[in-house]
């Protein structure tokens, strides 16, 4: 899940409070069809960012105790505002149970978390590490595949000659656009590294395909992917919302559903053509859908200053045929969720204007 706003909110009112929150979401998945881990209960992590005069780093706090029996989740989320907030809530498919393999990730300025799986992980690992520059191999603390690829993200960046360790304006960083080519190559550069390796050690090209749902973020821009490496199949499931307000909505004639009022619904309001509000989630965080839209498979989606831009990503598995079918099996072999573009509402008002949702959808459509 991420938040990006124009103002700080309360962290609870993301994390703890909505009647499908992402702490719900760790033991109770909706759209999550893997009945063999129902659950994403192994660990969790939040990231924010604070005021810019404790610096440019954010605040990472992980766990390995799930989500819902964490009681210092709730004592933090509850006294904790920020207007940039990462969160994850953990199912294992590589690395042990431990702190340092829980999402999110954070260099410096920047911070990183991903849903999904590389293909061909154990065969592409060692390559992947010897590609890297000695100081980015040396930043893996964990053995998990998402950070070895947060890795390579901060390899893709330097060898472009943007150095993660130099210092950037607070409300400038380094750029959607520069975040955005650097998230691209990293895609790259993994499906450079699994075809090399296909046909040997009887990898076959069904064992090949990678689940790629990255965000990052350098404390202003947030760029994330919605991306799986096949032109047959559907990639894990990514939504988003935007409006001006994000606040509790229950009818004030009845009264709290329990004691503690802790299940409450939510939704995102809309007051005029402005965004203040951009909320990214794999699974909506309340279940008024016409407040979502999914994200179309193998794109990138921009949060620069509350407005978002929706890019395809073009490349073998790329296809301009916009009646292109793809099938929701393997995704949900790995215990992801699907949906298709064709099944959610696109925004038909209160868009900003410029190179916006709207606009980004319709040209991926036609092109």
């Amino acid at each position: 899940m991420v938040y990006k706003g124009k103002d700080e909110i309360l962290l609870s009112e993301l994390i703890l409070n909505p009647s499908h929150s992402i702490l719900t979401q760790s033991f109770d998945s909706r759209l999550r069809l893997d009945r063999r881990r129902p659950h994403n209960g192994d660990g969790f992590g939040i990231g924010y960012y604070t005021s810019p005069s404790l610096g440019p780093e954010p605040c990472v706090f992980t766990s390995t105790i799930p989500a819902w029996n964490c009681i210092n989740l709730s004592r933090i989320a509850s006294k904790t505002t920020s207007s940039l907030i990462f969160a994850h809530v953990r199912a294992t498919t590589e690395g042990n149970l431990s702190d340092s393999n829980c999402h999110p990730f954070s260099y410096r300025s920047l911070m990183f978390m991903h849903n999904g799986g590389i293909g061909c992980w154990k065969q592409i690992k060692r390559r992947l590490a010897m590609s890297l520059g000695e100081k980015w191999f040396g930043v893996v603390g964990g053995s998990t595949d998402s950070e070895w690829a947060f890795a390579l993200f901060l390899d893709c960046l330097d060898k472009a000659g943007i150095s993660p360790d130099r210092d950037v304006e607070a409300e400038v960083g380094f750029g959607h656009t520069v975040l955005r080519k650097a998230i691209l190559k990293t895609v790259e550069r993994i499906n450079g590294f699994i075809k090399d390796v296909v046909g040997e050690q009887g990898v076959g090209e069904e064992d090949s395909r990678s689940l790629l749902n990255f965000a990052v973020t350098d404390g202003v821009s947030v760029v994330c992917t919605r991306y799986v490496s096949s032109r047959t199949d559907e990639a894990a499931s990514l939504f988003f919302s935007s409006g001006t307000s994000w606040k509790e909505s229950r009818d004030r004639d009845q009264p709290p559903t329990n004691a503690d009022d802790s299940d409450r619904n939510y939704v995102m309001e809309r007051r005029d053509k402005g965004s203040d509000i951009v909320l990214v989630a794999s699974e909506p965080l309340t279940f008024e859908r016409d407040n979502w839209v999914t994200v179309p498979t193998n794109s990138t989606l921009i949060i620069s200053k509350q407005t978002v831009m929706i890019h395809p990503i073009i490349d073998e598995f790329y296809s301009a045929n916009p009646a292109h079918e793809r099938s929701a099996g393997f995704a949900q072999a790995k215990g992801q969720t699907v949906t298709g573009l064709d099944k959610q509402p696109l925004p038909t008002e209160g868009v900003p204007s410029g190179d916006t949702v709207s606009g980004a959808i319709r040209r991926l459509r036609v092109a």
